[in-house]
């Protein structure tokens, strides 16, 4: 469980990367430099109730639940993004260059589980990286949000409230949003990325990353995970486009000592989109994802999910296939007011083996959700925000878990 613990703890958002540029204050040093910081304050009081888990053995679901009735929980912590501190050091403009260093620090709020005393956050140094940007493009080296799916993340609403609460098996400080219930979590990781100029609004970035395990076979990851995306946006006055395709490819080999294909190599092979318009206050959004060989919480579940009878491949080793999507719609009723719904899905389909096996494990067929949220601007820099979720698992063999979630929560931005 403590892999578990690692991949949801790590469902933060990269809110501040697109925030750097407006960071709250800065402080000039001597010949150029430049230091700037900026930052979220971010708690939710969450309640849910949730049917209770089907029997049988099946992966494992989501949302929280047991076997003999409704659950019920209240909680008080963070939303999908926690607490943010982020500090940004600019070098000297040279030959042309601006270079920008980025340290970004995401603690929870909430006390450990176990033992109420300790108040001991989770601190997670998500960002670490520096970019180098001139008339050639951009370069980006260090640890930041990955291309194949990164926009899908931070385009959903529920970025900034809470979205899908997760069961104890998922739970490790931040909710869920719409992860894994419209699109898979990019991850954070090292990496190195270019970037070319904007072209009329268009931009293209291809990424060099570290490999994941592709399944629980995965003997070693000799080859580079490679992801890119394409992407176009402009605005002109209270009008706004933007659209998106990115794409993911990575193998690895399998042990020479599995019980399936040994030797034999396995594959991540993913694409991306979006699409979104705005006009007038109000906004459209429509994103999807396909792809085999990829999960259906995280972009590559790998091994990482194998405790709770979920991987991105089947019992003989082949790659399973994955797609989703989300519909998102938000209108700004005042400059203070905003109404957001959106629903989503994630789904994977069974392979030959996996329907032959049902009688010994039943996948997950696919995890939805529909939110619609009430977002109050009280100044420019403290929001509140009312939100309820309808959430629901359904298994190949048709049995369902659903959940009716609530969120009231609160953020601050310098």
């Amino acid at each position: 469980m403590k892999k578990i613990t690692i991949v949801v703890s790590a469902l933060i958002l990269a809110l501040t990367a697109i925030r750097s540029a407006d960071a709250a204050f800065s402080v000039g040093g001597e010949n150029g430099w430049q230091l700037s910081t900026d930052g979220i304050v971010d708690v939710f009081s969450t309640y849910n109730s949730t049917s209770k888990l089907p029997g049988g053995t099946r992966t494992t679901s989501l949302l929280e639940g047991n076997t003999t009735g409704y659950d019920q929980r209240f909680g008080v912590g963070i939303g999908l993004l926690p607490s943010v501190v982020g500090f940004n050091v600019k070098a000297p403009t040279t030959n042309g260059v601006d270079s920008t260093v980025r340290i970004g620090i995401y603690p929870t709020i909430q006390n450990k589980t176990a033992n109420r005393f300790d108040t001991s956050p989770n601190i997670d140094f998500r960002e670490i990286f520096y970019t180098a940007k001139g008339a050639y493009g951009e370069l980006l080296a260090g640890r930041a949000l990955n291309l194949f799916m990164g926009k899908n993340i931070l385009t959903d609403m529920t970025l900034l409230t809470a979205g899908v609460v997760p069961g104890p098996d998922f739970r490790g400080g931040t909710t869920l949003g719409h992860i894994g219930s419209g699109y898979l979590y990019a991850n954070f990781s090292p990496q190195i990325r270019y970037t070319t100029p904007d072209f009329g609004g268009v931009k293209v970035a291809i990424e060099v990353g570290e490999p994941y395990n592709i399944s629980p076979d995965t003997a070693k990851t000799n080859s580079p995970r490679v992801e890119s995306e394409i992407s176009y946006a402009k605005a002109n006055g209270d009008t706004s486009v933007q659209a998106w395709l990115s794409g993911l490819y990575q193998t690895a080999p399998r042990s020479d000592t599995a019980a399936a294909r040994p030797g034999k190599d396995n594959e991540s092979i993913g694409g991306a989109y979006g699409v979104g318009v705005g006009f007038s206050g109000l906004n459209l959004l429509f994103s999807g994802y396909g792809g085999k060989g990829l999960g259906m919480l995280s972009a590559q579940d790998g091994s990482t999910l194998a405790g709770l009878n979920q991987t991105s491949v089947d019992a003989g080793g082949k790659e399973r296939l994955y797609w989703g999507f989300l519909a998102q719609a938000t209108y700004k009723v005042t400059s203070s007011i905003m109404l957001g719904a959106n629903y989503g899905q994630t789904r994977q389909e069974e392979t030959d083996l996996d329907s032959q096996s049902r009688a010994t494990l039943v996948l997950l067929k696919n995890s939805e959700a529909a939110t619609t949220s009430i977002t109050y601007n009280f100044n420019k820099f403290t929001q509140f925000i009312f939100e309820y979720t309808y959430a629901q698992n359904t298994w190949f063999d048709s049995a369902k878990q659903h959940s009716n979630q609530f969120a009231l929560g609160t953020m601050f931005y310098w």
